[in-house]
């Protein structure tokens, strides 16, 4: 049956990378789970996979950074399955540049694909988010939180992203709704395609890792999701979870 038998996820950028390994973690507790995206091919995949392994998906293809392609993605996902449970904030654009090279479109990017996204989709979701006294996941990032060069923008979404969390976890805990952060270290397509550009970067980031390795975006992120909505953590809201291996560590 799984901890999440009979519950509903809605994971944005969920064709690939971390996440397609948290709706696939999710699914594999028994959630029935809508994923998004821009890229109907990818979101197809993840969602055949689902069904492969006797899960349920919806896809339901969109751009977060339009306010109307938020709304309709929280109201297929209601329609399809009936509630929802838990609202996976995954899906971020950005580029990557130095802070003086870094231009106002390269901020707003981030920003209407990352906080303004999250801000519309947790606005849309929360009336169905109170029915269900259920949980929001926001994607963070180690980036941002030590302030990496060349990651201006995104830096600026992903912190704007965690102080809205925080904001959320205060005034919706009467509701019964935990709003938490996780920052993962994990090999999606994006950090490979990176890693094979960078390699002395990725020999650097790999050698700060404790646990001597990235991440796998099921198994690590994925599943560390899913008991985080789960009730095994029923206590937990406002928390930055730094899912990474031990490279970053924060008090």
């Amino acid at each position: 049956m799984g901890r999440l038998a009979g519950k509903t996820a809605l994971v944005t950028g969920g064709g690939q990378g971390v996440g397609r390994g948290i709706a696939l973690a999710l699914a594999a507790q028994g959630a029935a789970v809508a994923i998004t995206g821009r890229t109907e091919r990818t979101l197809k995949d993840t969602a055949a996979e689902i069904a492969g392994r006797g899960g349920r998906a919806l896809i339901v293809v969109g751009d977060v950074g339009e306010r109307d392609d938020v709304d309709r993605m929280v109201a297929r996902t209601v329609g399809e399955f009936g509630r929802l449970d838990v609202l996976v904030n995954n899906a971020q654009s950005s580029v990557q540049r130095a802070l003086e090279q870094t231009s106002y479109a390269d901020v707003e990017l981030a920003y209407r694909s990352g906080p303004l996204a999250v801000f519309h989709a947790m606005q849309a979701a929360l009336p169905h988010l109170r029915a269900s006294r259920g949980s929001v996941v926001n994607l963070g990032s180690s980036a941002a939180v030590q302030g990496e060069a060349t990651f201006a923008a995104y830096a600026m979404a992903k912190e704007a992203i965690r102080g809205l969390t925080r904001v959320a976890a205060r005034e919706w805990g009467r509701y019964g709704i935990r709003v938490n952060v996780v920052c993962p270290a994990a090999l999606s397509p994006a950090a490979e395609e990176f890693f094979a550009a960078h390699p002395e970067k990725a020999e650097r980031v790999l050698s700060a890792i404790p646990l001597g390795r990235m991440g796998d975006p099921e198994r690590d992120v994925g599943r560390a999701v899913a008991a985080l909505v789960s009730d095994d953590m029923a206590y937990l809201t406002g928390a930055t979870l730094m899912l990474e291996g031990g490279r970053t560590l924060i008090g």
